[in-house]
């Protein structure tokens, strides 16, 4: 059985940890909702710039590479958003299993599957896996901003033009709550208009007028807005993961806190009966030396 020394020992390092626990709750807490409120305000104008263009190409009947899908996908690309640091519940875990798993699944179906790591915990997962590796990069939740998402929003459109990809996937975690998240395997191109119902049909009508006249053409409207669109859909999923991430290490800490408060109390208890059985046993034997006198 531990000493008391050792069971003392115990409880102050565990009030430590409760310390270091309820402190990053805190400042998750604080990340958290700058980041949630950024999403609240950012998925009303991605949706309404997806309606427009949908509109557009209803009206207009306009073509454009990016919303014309392949007959045959035959090379498909994946972008996983992944974190960086750990300490944040089922984030990561979940991200790996469910990349894992879909390469698995459709290894057979694709000709090749190549991947693009945002966040090193799962470029380090997939490291030990004979896989092709196109990039990774770390530091999402630092570094984050619309350039970062126009690079790599401009690096895909290239490689779809170039026809080196039929299609191009990301995998995220989508925030739902501060207790929920849930793993989305979006596909960013070719982009579909009839996403969300945004697209007019007959029961209604497009927002446009049929004779309206569009200065400059609707092929370059639409050209200029669907860059815009893609970039703004890869910023707001780079988004979502960071606030999913946010709230998934809010509810760990949170849980870790509560775990170390239950720890500390079994010790104590543990530390008292301990202390009072030690005190019992000294008094008996002051008590039978004095009898024996």
């Amino acid at each position: 059985m531990a000493s008391l020394k050792d069971i003392r020992m115990r409880i102050e390092s565990t009030k430590n940890t409760q310390q270091i626990t309820k402190a990053m709750k805190l400042v998750s807490a604080a990340k958290l909702r700058k980041a949630q409120h950024q999403i609240v305000n950012m998925r009303p104008y991605a949706h309404s710039l997806l309606k427009v263009i949908a509109n557009i190409a209803i009206t207009e009947r306009a073509n454009h590479p990016l919303i014309i899908p392949k007959q045959e996908v035959k090379k498909v690309l994946l972008m996983v958003l992944s974190s960086d640091r750990g300490l944040c519940g089922g984030f990561n875990a979940q991200i790996n299993k469910f990349t894992d798993q879909y390469i698995k699944n459709n290894k057979d179906k694709y000709e090749s599957i190549d991947l693009i790591f945002i966040g090193r915990r799962a470029a380090d997962f997939f490291s030990k896996k004979k896989l092709n590796v196109l990039e990774a990069t770390q530091r999402l939740d630092k570094d984050i901003s619309y350039e970062l998402a126009s690079k790599f929003a401009e690096k895909a459109m290239r490689f779809y033009l170039d026809g080196h990809y039929d299609e191009i996937r990301l995998i995220y975690n989508e925030f739902k709550s501060a207790i929920s998240q849930s793993v989305v395997c979006e596909t960013l191109l070719p982009v579909d208009l009839q996403k969300q119902t945004l697209v007019a049909t007959e029961a209604h009508a497009p927002s446009f007028a049929i004779d309206m006249i569009f200065e400059p053409q609707p092929e370059q409207i639409i050209d200029q807005l669907l860059v815009k669109h893609f970039s703004i859909q890869v910023y707001r999923c780079m988004s979502e993961s960071v606030a999913a991430e946010h709230g998934a290490r809010m509810t760990a800490m949170e849980n870790a806190t509560n775990n170390a408060r239950d720890v500390l109390s079994r010790l104590t208890l543990t530390y008292n009966k301990l202390r009072q059985e030690k005190i019992t046993t000294e008094l008996i034997e002051i008590v039978s030396g004095a009898e024996a006198l």
